[in-house]
């Protein structure tokens, strides 16, 4: 047990994602509710993952030069801000230029958190520190879908709950006795490097942000255009999430017994199937449609970090560090595309073109990974990595992997 010397920093973790999630789910909503388009969601969608993606190239410049509680001070004050700048500036216009900043922000935020986490990380408390921190996203993702519950149409109150979280996620931090950490290396490899290394674990990276961001952009106007009530739509959001933290860890288990190839497969497959399902199944079918949404969002957000381990089976410990920060990366470009194709889908053919988007997108990754199977061989059970998961944050969140710690401990 380590969770006691972090408890500062996953309480600010734990404050911001309530106060973010909530959020990302309550602009759909409210776009939808103003007679906004899903295209005008996606374009605001794409806008923030536009932010979070620039934010995790260039924020370790700020960090560099004002220290790291100093840096986070000002990330989640001006988060704070952009959020409430939603009451006041109800222009779409507005809406996209705030969700870019709020991703800088987000972005920042995550680089000053995770490099605390590696500074407190041993060889020995590595694993255990990632998955404390992955369980603290998760949760604290899932309840802040259930905020939602007390947004009225037009008023400002959510947002100012959301702005007050933000502001009481900088007093654990600020009140900290720790020292400032060193920047972990988040330098990345080129592209042409990483799809020679694993053609497969590049498309699951991107493909899984495409299709990650087009849920969380997207998945409230989803419910909102099917019917759901505000409380429908939080519960329908929770359990996607509540899906993907609990079955990462046993589809990695079976990743780790198997050919994770075949499972990546697999789970693309499956996940083709269960989107085709709830394109058919009216969304009123209640247990059965939560049941098929739990497990698509088990079957999606395990498809990052298997992509992963895919490809981090084909490279040295020592570009390890590398190769994962730029799979981040390519996840994030992943992200900004996604919801736009999707929204795109969705205007054409009404709410049922989010997971129709799911399914070709799935059912794209599963053909191209079927046939790589019979152009390379994989590396035996015996020889893969551990399967870990990992968070979709920032680059900085590599090093905590426990497979790096050669890496990390020769730098």
């Amino acid at each position: 047990m380590i969770i006691g010397p972090i408890i500062p920093i996953l309480t600010s973790v734990a404050l911001m994602i309530l106060g973010s999630g909530a959020l990302s789910t309550v602009i759909g909503i409210r776009l939808d509710a103003n007679g906004y388009s899903p295209i005008a969601v996606g374009i605001v969608t794409a806008a923030y993952y536009t932010g979070l993606t620039l934010g995790s190239l260039q924020s370790t410049r700020l960090i560099s030069r004002v220290g790291h509680i100093r840096a986070f001070a000002a990330f989640a004050s001006i988060f704070s801000a952009a959020t409430l700048g939603h009451a006041l500036l109800p222009g779409i216009v507005a809406w996209c230029g705030l969700r870019f900043v709020i991703g800088i922000c987000v972005a920042g935020i995550y680089m000053c958190v995770e490099s605390w986490l590696n500074d407190h990380a041993t060889n020995e408390t590595r694993g255990k520190i990632l998955s404390q921190y992955m369980i603290t996203l998760y949760a604290a993702m899932a309840a802040g879908q259930q905020l939602i519950n007390f947004d009225k149409p037009g008023a400002a109150f959510l947002f100012m709950i959301i702005a007050i979280l933000l502001s009481l996620s900088l007093v654990p931090i600020a009140l900290t006795r720790a020292t400032a950490p060193a920047l972990p290396n988040t330098a990345t490899v080129g592209l042409k490097k990483l799809y020679l290394a694993s053609p497969l674990g590049v498309a699951g990276a991107f493909l899984s942000g495409g299709l990650a961001g087009a849920l969380y952009g997207l998945g409230p106007v989803y419910g909102a255009q099917s019917g759901f009530s505000i409380s429908g739509t939080a519960t329908f959001m929770t359990v996607l999430i509540a899906g993907g933290v609990s079955l990462q860890w046993p589809l990695g288990f079976l990743s780790d017994v198997f050919d994770r190839r075949r499972v990546i497969n697999a789970i693309s497959i499956a996940m083709t199937f269960v989107s085709i399902l709830l394109v058919m199944l009216p969304s009123d079918e209640g247990w059965l449609f939560s049941g098929l949404a739990f497990l698509f969002g088990g079957l999606l957000f395990s498809l990052y970090p298997l992509s992963m381990g895919h490809t981090n089976d084909h490279v040295s410990k020592e570009e390890m560090i590398g190769t994962s920060g730029a799979l981040i990366l390519l996840n994030s470009f992943g992200a900004i595309l996604g919801p736009l194709v999707a929204s795109w889908a969705m205007s054409l053919i009404g709410p049922e073109g989010l997971f129709l988007f799911m399914a070709i997108g799935a059912a794209g990754l599963g053909a191209f990974g079927i046939w790589r199977t019979f152009v390379r061989e994989s590396p035996s059970a015996e020889d893969q990595m551990a399967f870990q998961p990992i968070p979709q944050t920032s680059p900085a969140v590599v090093p905590l992997h426990p497979e790096a710690e050669e890496d990390v401990a020769a730098q």
